[in-house]
């Protein structure tokens, strides 16, 4: 996000320097690169480079319109809680009936999925077992689905900042749609669920029996019409994952007689369905605490944890004492996982605050960081384990490091080209190998990747600006010294002139700085 005022924008512009800016292909942009506007009577602005901006197909450039991709990072980072790695979440910008990137996101992770709608441009799909509708806030749900489903989900997206925080929401009949953070949230076997999703199962009771009066006129048989209570409360006793219920109901349709033949067939196999769903749920209930056993066996804190809230969910309608006992065998081991955390990050603390004061501060540093990744692990840390690690993280970025060791010398002519141009001048030239203009990328020109953007431009291209001031220099008859970053020794990192910065792929800003000092003060070159 782009600063909107000047005085942001020039920290942002320091900050930033050495960096590039480019329009986002999953935003709907072109791909061309970017400059930043500062205006003092406007709000300042990211801009294409002069006579490319009409070429760009974007329309929508408010802060919404990356919500998708806000959308998946916090999707990301919440899976995470499950232990999936990235690799088997998978993420699709749907384009379902021509709609515009953006607005339709597929989730698909396990044998579940999401399908998000953030707009109204793709109608939501029911009855796709595969995946579950979310609904922005201003996509339209009718009546008659909030009474058949119960209860829909929404997702909204809050500024904070420069970011979006997701928010999910559950909307039903006659209710007020309630919202929740996405750590508020999980994935059960009746898919994405809510606290107010609870609340409204659990607030739909079993169905009372109708009433029979002797003397009044009864459209059918009394047996009749308990039978068809008998099948409601099997398709509720479903619907709330409730096992007992369901075998409860099923003794109850042995017991009843007198039914008519052609309703006694449906009675018949609706028992039939019911008592296989109820072995295959006791089969996966019995499953999972197999696994919750074999998580402590193998003293996997985090899969125990993770299953333990699994199983509170799937056993709501109670458990057996042999059950109850599994879980609080979990419950005590997760406590003592805690307790020896919180010890072992005593012991670190106190180590740290016996550090001499003369020892090199870069086994402090490595103190410290063990320190905080311990603290990350555990749950309550309380308020003086918190002051001191908060105390302990400020002060690691004041401590006085001693230089690294110069890294061996490597001379200008072995640096790669494109390390020896920096990337905002990349572009400035136009290329004479594949013909690309003042602010567009190469691309390949031959084999069958043609076409393709190269991820750095051809050699000839960057010759050409690294020859750009010597070839102004003999047009106006002057010579002129051009100092390079790789020419003068690093002020940060403290390397010497034709050494490597100690970062990955440029020099240090204030490197490049005293370069361009040195350039325009026409210092001779050693």
């Amino acid at each position: 996000m782009l600063p909107l005022e000047a005085i942001e924008l020039d920290a942002f512009r320091q900050h930033y320097d050495q960096d590039t800016f480019w329009c986002g292909l999953l935003l709907g942009g072109c791909g061309g690169q970017l400059t930043t506007k500062l205006y003092i009577d406007r709000v300042c602005h990211f801009a294409h480079h002069p006579g490319t901006d009409g070429l760009c197909g974007r329309q929508d450039r408010g802060v919404a319109s990356a919500d998708h991709l806000y959308v998946k990072a916090a999707t990301v980072a919440w899976l995470r809680t499950y232990e999936l790695p990235e690799s088997q979440i998978h993420f699709d910008f749907a384009l379902p009936d021509g709609a515009e990137i953006g607005s339709v996101l597929d989730i698909r992770f396990r044998a579940r999925g999401l399908r998000v709608h953030l707009d109204q441009a793709v109608k939501p799909v029911w009855d796709d077992d595969g995946r579950e509708p979310v609904l922005g806030v201003s996509v339209p749900v009718d009546r008659d689905t909030l009474i058949d489903r119960w209860y829909v989900h929404r997702i909204r997206l809050d500024s904070d900042g420069t970011h979006r925080t997701v928010r999910i929401g559950t909307e039903a009949f006659k209710r007020p749609t309630e919202w929740f953070a996405l750590d508020d949230c999980e994935m059960t076997d009746r898919g994405l669920s809510t606290p107010a999703v609870e609340r409204i199962v659990h607030a739909r009771s079993t169905p009372s029996s109708t009433r029979w009066t002797p003397g009044k006129k009864q459209e059918e048989p009394a047996q009749d019409v308990q039978a068809h209570e008998l099948m409601r409360r099997l398709l509720y006793a479903r619907r709330t994952k409730s096992t007992d219920l369901a075998k409860e109901v099923c003794r109850e349709i042995d017991e009843l007689a007198g039914v008519s033949p052609q309703l006694q067939r449906q009675l018949d196999a609706a028992r039939r369905n019911a008592l296989l769903w109820a072995e295959k749920e006791t089969e996966t209930r019995r499953d999972l605490f197999d696994r919750l056993s074999q998580a402590m066996a193998d003293q996997k804190a985090r899969r125990v944890k993770a299953l333990l809230t699994e199983i509170k969910t799937a056993t709501r309608d109670g458990r057996t004492e042999e059950e109850n006992h599994t879980v609080r065998e979990a419950a005590t081991y997760l406590a003592a996982v805690e307790a020896a955390k919180l010890a072992h990050l005593d012991t670190l603390l106190e180590d740290i605050n016996r550090f001499p004061a003369n020892e090199d501060p870069r086994h402090l540093k490595s103190k410290v960081d063990q320190l905080l990744q311990v603290a990350a692990g555990a749950v309550k840390l309380g308020e003086n384990r918190q002051a001191q690690l908060n105390l302990w993280s400020t002060r690691l970025r004041y401590l006085p490091f001693p230089p690294r060791p110069a890294a061996p010398l490597r001379p200008q002519e072995h640096v790669p080209m494109h390390q020896r141009v920096g990337r905002a001048y990349w572009t400035t030239r136009p290329c004479p190998q594949c013909g690309a203009g003042r602010g567009q990328q190469c691309v390949v020109y031959g084999g069958p990747r043609t076409g393709r953007i190269r991820p750095m431009p051809h050699a000839d291209r960057l010759q050409s600006v690294i020859d750009e001031p010597q070839e102004q220099q003999k047009e106006h008859g002057v010579v002129q010294t051009v100092w390079q970053a790789y020419d003068v020794p690093c002020p940060d990192c403290g390397q010497e002139a034709g050494a490597w910065c100690l970062t990955p792929g440029k020099p240090h800003s204030a490197r490049s700085k005293r370069a361009r000092e040195l350039t325009a003060q026409q210092e001779p070159r050693l």
